[in-house]
């Protein structure tokens, strides 16, 4: 069952042909033999939750074996981002300051999905609090690429991308800020779907930034990522931003032919900077649109050159005031050696707890929340978004989806931009937009570059009209 999808799982398990405790070995002894060091060093995986995995993989053989209907994961190998609490696995969002943490309470995401029937292997590598583009920012080691082990798998839910790749799990759990599943999808050559903003339940993901933060699947294939969604999506009681909007049929959908959509082509998105494979697959992907019956037009996304700064303003104020819980005294890495006061050991704490990136980002954060540039940064930087926010809202007036770059370059190799903050935070130039709205996204594979590096295109459409984004998913992957 190397890389099978959803449904070929499920159908194995309701045949008789395999096992979901079967499928759940070969997927670990996989894990075993090419995740760690003396292996490919993938290194996608921090935890394994063999235990829980088996267990529930047991109730499903049990169910099979009753000839009961199985619920729509049944057996599926599903791996889940750092940043979700599980019950009895550590959670650690990839940061020193959290090692060791056992949380006492399951995400909504990671009930959802058990509840549906999947098997849950363990907790996934990631940049340090979901603060990253390449996934080297975590405390406990880089992620490498699977498809190209001397690259970048794309952060911050590189674990999340890498480990689908590589067939360690069927699908995965990620989350994205500003761009954090559908760039390591890109990267990885995987589907990464960001939902609407208040689709999924937060509860239970450590938060980065309140008003961007969203969880959302991987999977190999739209139709699985479809699936996944449909697992995922509700109003959850414990999250006071979920929506009550229905949940759509994610799947149905899918059986929905794309002729006589309106598609939207940004200009402000294909100008100078990105890479010329991209553009070329991209358009390719579009051609292929075309041929399948749809109108593609250029729009105007006229603020698109703000969304850079207003990101890194309006994200960092947020980091800095939900990183404060992180001192030392509730939960998680304390300094207590050569400490004598009460600031000593939180700043003792912090200093050796939180990596050089997050303590940059609590730096700015604080920075523009403190008295005297509040208005002149964050305010204004809120203002902006709502300007970026009508920009979509207006161009949804006119297509139904648009099309864009999701990475202005291919994944670049290890180390290449750490030394400079900035080059790394404009490699999200093209997935903050969509974040900033509040609108969803997705990632989907649309070719390779010569040296055989994946190329995934972006595909966004208006707040919860998931289902038209995921036929438009559907479309570019066939074609």
């Amino acid at each position: 069952m190397g890389s099978a999808t959803i449904q070929e799982v499920r159908a194995a398990i309701a045949s008789g042909k395999a096992t979901a405790t079967a499928i759940a070995e070969e997927h670990y002894a996989r894990i075993a033999t090419e995740d760690g060091p003396s292996g490919k060093g993938i290194n996608s995986f921090l935890a394994l939750s063999r235990d829980r995995a088996l267990e529930q993989a047991a109730k499903i053989d049990a169910m099979a074996a009753k000839g009961d209907a199985l619920p729509p994961l049944a057996g599926v190998p599903v791996g889940i981002k750092d940043v979700l609490t599980m019950k009895g696995s550590p959670a650690t969002a990839g940061s020193l300051i959290l090692k060791g943490y056992m949380p006492p309470y399951d995400a909504t995401a990671v009930t959802r999905m058990e509840a549906a029937g999947a098997v849950l292997l363990g907790k996934l590598n990631c940049d340090e609090f979901a603060m990253g583009s390449s996934n080297e920012n975590s405390a406990y080691g880089p992620v490498h690429n699977p498809r190209a082990l001397d690259r970048v798998p794309g952060g911050s839910s590189g674990g999340s991308a890498a480990a689908v790749a590589a067939g360690f799990a069927v699908a995965s759990l990620g989350s994205d800020t500003g761009g954090s599943i559908r760039q390591p999808a890109a990267f990885c050559g995987v589907v990464g779907v960001l939902p609407t903003y208040g689709r999924v339940s937060r509860y239970g993901l450590i938060a980065f930034a309140s008003s961007l933060d969203r969880v959302g699947p991987f999977a190999t294939n739209v139709r699985d990522a479809a699936t996944m969604l449909g697992v995922l999506a509700g109003q959850d009681a414990k999250d006071a931003t979920s929506s009550d909007r229905p949940v759509g049929d994610y799947v149905g959908a899918l059986a929905k032919p794309v002729k006589g959509l309106r598609i939207g082509v940004p200009a402000e998105y294909f100008g100078e900077g990105l890479d010329a494979e991209i553009r070329a697959a991209i358009e390719r992907a579009l051609d292929g649109l075309r041929e399948a019956g749809c109108e593609v037009k250029t729009i105007a996304l006229p603020h698109t050159k703000y969304a850079i700064p207003t990101y890194y303003v309006i994200a960092t104020a947020e980091a800095s005031a939900n990183l404060s819980r992180f001192d030392g005294v509730r939960f998680g890495f304390r300094a207590g050696a050569g400490t004598q006061t009460l600031s000593e050991m939180y700043r003792e704490t912090r200093d050796q707890g939180f990596g050089a990136e997050v303590k940059r980002r609590i730096l700015l954060g604080t920075y523009v929340l403190s008295a005297g540039y509040y208005d002149a940064y964050y305010r204004k930087a809120q203002q902006v978004r709502t300007l970026l926010t009508r920009d979509f809202l207006a161009a949804f007036a006119e297509v139904d989806a648009i099309v864009a770059p999701i990475t202005p370059t291919p994944p670049w190799k290890l180390g290449e931009k750490t030394a400079d903050p900035l080059q790394m935070y404009l490699e999200d130039i093209y997935s903050v937009a969509a974040s900033l709205a509040g609108i969803c996204a997705m990632s989907v594979p649309c070719g390779e570059t010569a040296s055989g590096l994946p190329i995934g295109v972006q595909i966004m459409g208006r707040h919860f009209n998931e289902e038209t984004m995921l036929r438009v998913g559907l479309a570019i992957e066939t074609a």
